[in-house]
């Protein structure tokens, strides 16, 4: 594994930041799900909490990436950051006092996540500023190998607590635990430097946080196929893909819930943890738009047969092999990105970014509960994971330009 970005001090700052805080975040992310499923004992009503997290992300998303090309990005994450962090206390304050209600849940939902829609761009475009443009890949991939260990630990973490409290009393430890330690995230933004935005790209204009600097950034955007495609392929992959909204329903009636649910939420994230442990051959790869095809088919491939699973240990087993695929497509998709955008369109076109990949899965998670509700779980979870494996590859023969991409530096050594 390439360590080397963290030799520079504002990197590792906020790698320790993020993966202490996503360590913490986890405990929220199983929990709420767990809480809606004990209030209404319905997957639909679970499924719904991703159009809860869609909405503001969708708006707050192309927002935030517009402002972080207009103001310093350290002071904007600082307060994204801060907002996502009274939606935690409101969740943890709902359980204590017992509220269950399935709409506050949402609603507090939604809160958060327009502090992540602000907070992910922002953070994204700041890397490429804080440590060298060879570096960035490998920036990239110790960024999500981190956050991935923390999606295995915390779920695993949560899943102990549930089996050892009652479900109420694990929401609210779970609830206070991601609360106590989020403030590790601040500390960490706070010590950056100011990362003011950068206006010397040659053309004169200076970007604006509203509605003409996010069409600005979208027409960049269909100018690049590239972008276009990898945008789209992962839109299948966890629109159609993405099972956790059936988790709880699944660790109940297959294995008797408790402790399992943390398993099949820490699954995903274990295998990515062991996809980044390895990974020093992603940046030597020069297909890369037909390695993220391949990763993309790989996950859906590996989620369709984990959705017949009738064992835990072969189910996680199976969603941590999709897991390892999911982070080679993510490091390819991030990288692309960053090479293709120039700094006074990086927060723009990350926010699109958020809205794609952090949507996307909220999306998934409102198609399987509502598919589970009519064909059962097993036919929503595995039919999506096999449709989104032959839909990525079928997308990419059609329009082949991403199969045939390759690094600027790799096609600039053909001319």
């Amino acid at each position: 594994m390439d360590v080397r970005p963290l030799r520079g001090v504002a990197y590792r700052r906020m790698w320790v930041g993020n993966g202490v805080s996503y360590f913490g975040f986890q405990f929220t992310a199983v929990a709420v799900p767990v809480e809606m499923f004990s209030i209404t004992h319905s997957s639909a009503w679970v499924g719904l909490l991703g159009i809860a997290g869609l909405v503001p992300l969708m708006v707050f998303g192309l927002w935030g990436g517009a402002a972080a090309d207009v103001v310093d990005r350290r002071k904007l994450l600082l307060a994204s950051s801060t907002l996502a962090w009274l939606s935690t206390v409101g969740l943890l304050v709902q359980a204590l006092l017992g509220v269950r209600s399935g709409v506050l849940l949402l609603a507090l939902t939604a809160v958060q996540s327009a502090g992540f829609a602000v907070s992910s761009p922002t953070r994204q475009a700041i890397i490429p500023r804080i440590v060298p443009a060879q570096l960035v890949p490998a920036a990239n991939t110790l960024s999500y190998t981190t956050t991935t260990a923390g999606g295995v630990l915390g779920p695993l973490a949560a899943g102990l607590i549930f089996g050892g409290w009652s479900t109420g009393a694990g929401i609210t430890i779970a609830y206070a635990v991601d609360a106590v330690l989020f403030t590790i995230s601040f500390w960490a933004t706070y010590r950056l430097p100011p990362i003011p935005p950068v206006h010397d790209d040659g053309d004169g204009e200076r970007p604006t946080a509203g509605v003409r600097g996010i069409i600005d950034g979208l027409r960049f955007l269909t100018t690049q196929p590239v972008l276009l495609l990898s945008f789209g392929v992962d839109i299948i992959a966890m629109v159609l893909a993405m099972p956790r909204a059936l988790f709880p329903e699944i660790a109940e009636d297959r294995f008797g819930g408790g402790w399992a649910v943390g398993w099949l939420f820490a699954a995903i994230a274990l295998g990515s943890v062991v996809g980044g442990l390895t990974s020093g051959w992603i940046g030597r790869v020069r297909r890369q738009g037909v390695a993220l095809v391949a990763a993309v088919a790989g996950w859906g491939l590996a989620i369709g047969f984990a959705g017949f699973a009738t064992s835990l240990w072969l189910m996680v087993l199976l969603l941590a092999v999709g897991g390892a695929a999911d982070l080679v497509s993510a490091v390819y998709r991030q990288s692309i990105l960053q090479v293709y955008a120039p700094d006074r369109l990086r927060g723009r076109l990350q926010g699109v970014f958020t809205v794609v990949v952090a949507g996307g899965p909220r999306l998934g998670d409102l198609r399987a509960g509502a598919t589970a509700g009519v064909t059962g779980a097993t036919a929503s979870w595995a039919g999506g994971g096999f449709a989104a494996a032959g839909l990525a590859v079928v997308l990419a023969l059609a329009f082949p330009a991403l199969v045939r991409y390759r690094p600027p530096s790799d096609a600039e050594s053909n001319h």
